[in-house]
């Protein structure tokens, strides 16, 4: 999936996706929950692995 692809499922412009990848925007909570839905992740599962 492109940076596009993924800010049009998201509602969102291109820029705000790159800066999300890049490490220059953190995800909110919601955002993580959204982006699990349209990536096929469980976002209690990956927060886990952090927080291990």
């Amino acid at each position: 999936m492109t940076q596009a692809q993924l800010a049009e499922r998201l509602g969102e412009y291109q820029s705000f996706v790159a800066r999300l990848e890049s490490g220059q925007r953190r995800v909110d909570v919601v955002e993580l929950i959204e982006l699990g839905s349209i990536l096929g992740f469980d976002p209690a599962a990956a927060v886990s692995r952090i927080a291990d």
